[in-house]
This record gives C-alpha cells, structure tokens and sequence, in this order.
C-alpha cells in the first residue's frame, strides 16, 4: 500500500480486487477494515508516536464495488493523554463515500514489542515505512 502525507493527514488509493472478495463485486468488510487499520498506522508518524489499535470500527455506508480505485484518508481527530482518536474516510472514483472508520489506538514505549520482535524490526519499523510527501499536480 503506497500512502501519501497531505499537510495533518495520509491517503492511500487502493483498488479492491478478488482477493479481497466478500459478495459477488463487492469488497469484504474485513479487507476494508484491515486497509483502515494499516492507513490508520501511517498517521502514527505524523504525530511521532508509537501506538496501538485498541478499537477499530468501520461504518458501511455504501458497497464497495470491486476493481474501482478508492482513496481512503486518514487523520487524528484529537489526542487525550495516551489515547490517539482517529478517523477515516473511503471514497470512490465517484466521490461516494462509501464507508468511514474510527480507531482508537493507545500510546506505548518501545519495551511494549520488545518479547516479540527483533530490536532491528522496531528501529526498520520506525524510520523505513513513512507515508511519502505528496506532491500537487
């Protein structure tokens, strides 16, 4: 998933295919909700936490056709303590919004990973997998 900085917010354009498959034609709820949670990872880097998904809910709004480009954008709504409010919108080529997301993702140290990944996961994870600048075209 490529996923581009736009000022206080990142955006990737994903096209849901078979693989992510739910109805005949329509995207799964769960390959939407798992895009919403990546995307939701990528806002981390603009408010230079580390953080974790607590909650995640998708409200569908409209089906998802599949083979038609979406963008989904993602942002901090507001920040109370270590508790980070996200949101994120989905829309279609159409400019249909078709489904919107909330997280809650709770801030941690870097000791939190440590059982369970490498020292060189958490510093590639840190400093390799930003969103890209976007440029205006």
């Amino acid at each position: 998933m490529a996923v581009y900085r736009d000022g206080d917010a990142v955006f990737t354009d994903i096209t849901f295919d078979t693989r992510h498959r739910g109805a005949p034609g329509l995207a799964h709820g769960g390959a939407i909700s798992m895009a919403c949670d990546d995307l939701f990872g990528f806002v981390l880097y603009l408010v230079q936490e580390i953080a974790v998904t607590r909650t995640l809910t998708v409200d569908y709004l409209a089906p998802v056709p599949l083979d038609q480009p979406h963008r989904i954008t993602a942002r901090l709504q507001h920040q109370q303590g270590r508790q980070l409010h996200l949101e994120a919108t989905g829309t279609g080529h159409d400019r249909i919004t078709r489904f919107t997301a909330t997280a809650l993702f709770l801030i941690v140290d870097h000791d939190h990973f440590a059982a369970h990944s490498r020292d060189t996961d958490l510093q590639t994870m840190l400093t390799q997998h930003q969103p890209h600048d976007h440029k205006q075209s």
